[in-house]
């Protein structure tokens, strides 16, 4: 037997009721009171908040993700192989490569996909921003799925004395500058576009917020997961010597993490009703 999941705009008919005058006799002032009754406007503009929160929060746990460029990505870089030739490599300085490919990735689909697309669709379209931001949230999953594959390999060599080229890590951060190349600009024209007129300003800074919250959010998974997995059995996961731990499994929740955060945002993203523009004249 199949359940039928409504769709989640047929609840937001319920807030039309604040936009509907009460037959209880008011006086004038409770009347123009916006506690009492708001405009349409009032109210469609809620809705649009409302539907743009889910997509949002989806964007907190993406940002977790791209986050680990700056922690555990550079933790893992310092217990590789650093040298190469007669250079020494700081794991840190790999997010100028990352800088790198994101200007690659920019121009990859300017010139490629942007044209590829266009053909592909019989309308000459391209891709919405929508689906740029599930390409981008797609693509965190391979990132971090590579850095989980990287870690496990790493721990192998080290038990054969023989280190990995920081080299090796390159690949994930080439995938991650594709994800936050897709996202980040769609995501920001996305949440300005579809902005009620009097609050453009306030949800681009809101779509910005999620990098913050997403810092927040990574933070607070590397420290449970670190705590439950070091009660589980010493060191835990993510010990001081990462050679004594496993940080391919904290990777591998990652993974999780970002493949159920890509099937939530492509749910209410196909759910998602644009906001439509009259133009007078």
């Amino acid at each position: 037997m199949f359940t039928h999941i409504p769709n989640p705009i047929f609840f937001l008919r319920f807030f039309d009721k604040a936009a509907v005058i009460s037959d209880l006799p008011l006086d004038n002032s409770s009347c123009q009171s916006s506690w009492r009754i708001c405009t349409v406007t009032q109210v469609e503009e809620l809705k649009i908040l409302i539907r743009l929160l889910p997509i949002w929060a989806t964007g907190v746990f993406f940002a977790a993700a791209i986050s680990q460029m700056h922690t555990t990505f550079i933790q893992q870089g310092t217990v590789m192989n650093t040298k190469i030739g007669s250079l020494s490599i700081p794991p840190a300085s790999l997010y100028s490569f990352e800088v790198i490919c994101v200007t690659l990735w920019v121009l990859l689909m300017n010139k490629v996909i942007v044209p590829a697309t266009r053909t592909f669709f019989t309308s000459g379209a391209e891709l919405t921003q929508l689906q740029r931001i599930g390409i981008g949230r797609f693509l965190m999953i391979f990132a971090m799925a590579m850095a989980a594959l990287l870690e496990a390999k790493r721990l192998e060599s080290v038990q054969h004395g023989n280190p990995l080229s920081i080299v090796w890590q390159l690949p994930q951060y080439f995938v991650i500058a594709g994800a936050e190349c897709f996202v980040i600009i769609a995501q920001l024209e996305f949440f300005h576009g579809q902005a009620p007129d009097s609050m453009k300003s306030m949800l681009t800074a809101f779509a910005l917020l999620t990098t913050a919250l997403g810092n927040y959010l990574s933070s607070a998974i590397i420290t449970l997961i670190a705590g439950l997995t070091r009660e589980w059995q010493s060191p835990g996961w993510i010990p001081d010597d990462l050679n004594e731990g496993h940080l391919d499994y904290f990777y591998w929740c990652l993974t999780a993490i970002s493949f159920v955060n890509f099937i939530v945002y492509v749910y209410f993203a196909s759910k998602y009703r644009l906001k439509k523009i009259v133009i007078d004249g």
